[in-house]
């Protein structure tokens, strides 16, 4: 008697099994080929294996009563992104193409940040670093669960989407991010947020140096950062980690 096959796992490393048999020959998923511009050269690209990850969109880094402004940073080069990703992410979704949320979202005690870590948010003690009160509104700096660490309310996240804790600029380090993207067949990941010298810039390299292909979305990007900083980014992805696009020609390859 043949026994119902049941799933184990998310296409398209899954198996099927039973009490008696387990298939584990992990069926593919039905490729997406798209040609998608980029500044440097033309891509074929599968949108089956591909994902977006958009990092740190968040009070803290984005919005005018978040840590950055309180430090005296000016966030309006932040919120660029905001407008284009209003456009891109719909339309991501809509070609099946998983949307991760990338965000600093740290542990309440703190214990698996370093004291150089905590330096760099917080460099003479005295100041509001990791985990300390803001005093406009009381919300933690970058707490997992506060309206510090939240993504900015102009940005609707999906029950769909996948959400992804960090505690270093690289989302790569001491989280679940490449199991996630293994799981799920991705080989290629489009890069959005901010900062785009710090925190993208870093995911990036280590995705490339982990083996993915990695394409930088300029529009949906930016940093507070000087200018050299940005440009030096733009550069290094080109020569170095990728290729750097905009959001225009990822839905001009997915409407074609």
């Amino acid at each position: 008697m043949n026994l119902p096959l049941r799933k184990l796992g998310f296409l398209p490393n899954a198996w099927q099994v039973n009490q008696t048999f387990a298939d584990i020959t992990r069926p593919e998923k039905t490729p997406q080929p798209v040609i998608l511009a980029t500044e440097t050269k033309t891509l074929r690209c599968d949108l089956s294996k591909a994902a977006i990850i958009v990092i740190d969109m968040q009070n803290d880094f984005c919005h005018r009563d978040g840590w950055l402004a309180h430090i005296g940073v000016d966030v309006s080069p932040a919120r660029k992104p905001i407008a284009p990703l209003q456009q891109l992410l719909p339309q991501i979704r809509a070609a099946g193409v998983p949307v991760i949320w990338l965000n600093w979202g740290n542990r309440h005690d703190l214990l698996n940040i370093s004291a150089g870590l905590l330096h760099v948010y917080n460099p003479t003690g005295e100041g509001v670093g990791l985990g300390d009160a803001l005093p406009s509104n009381g919300a933690k700096v970058l707490m997992k669960g506060s309206w510090s660490a939240a993504v900015v309310a102009e940005l609707e996240q999906l029950p769909e989407d996948i959400q992804v804790d960090k505690y270093r600029m690289s989302g790569f380090w001491d989280t679940p991010l490449d199991s996630i993207l293994r799981n799920l067949g991705i080989t290629t990941i489009l890069f959005a947020g901010v900062n785009a010298d710090q925190c993208v810039l870093s995911t990036l390299s280590d995705a490339n140096f982990l083996g993915y292909d990695c394409i930088l979305v300029k529009d949906c990007t930016a940093t507070t950062s000087p200018e050299y900083c940005w440009l030096a980014t733009l550069y290094n992805v080109q020569q170095c980690f990728g290729f750097v696009t905009d959001s225009s020609a990822i839905l001009t390859a997915i409407n074609n």
